[in-house]
């Protein structure tokens, strides 16, 4: 599904609906997540946001392993968590590096 961008998104993050038709990275433990953003895009561009399933990377925020469970963290990110969970990590990696990660919705 193709939106705008109401804030810059970069590095394929997390993203939650900020308007009408408009979406921006997620922030925190947030259970209003929409999808992940398929590529880069300024504040008013359009952004790709894949909003159903399926294995996508993602960034961590902290050190994430394999089959954690993951939540939506700042800038759009994942960290290990139990509340408002995303998915379920398939790999494992350090602060600011992208795992694969298998989304719950």
């Amino acid at each position: 599904m193709t939106l705008t961008a109401s804030a810059p998104v970069l590095g394929g993050p997390l993203v939650v609906v900020s308007g009408t038709n408009t979406v921006a990275p997620a922030s925190g433990s947030n259970p209003a997540w929409s999808g992940v953003a398929r590529q880069d895009a300024a504040a008013g561009e359009s952004v790709v946001v894949v909003t159903r399933g399926g294995v996508q990377h993602l960034v961590t925020s902290g050190t994430v392993t394999a089959a954690d469970r993951v939540t939506a963290a700042s800038g759009g990110r994942v960290a290990t968590g139990t509340t408002n969970v995303v998915g379920t990590a398939l790999s494992t990696g350090v602060d600011g590096v992208q795992v694969l990660v298998i989304l719950d919705r």
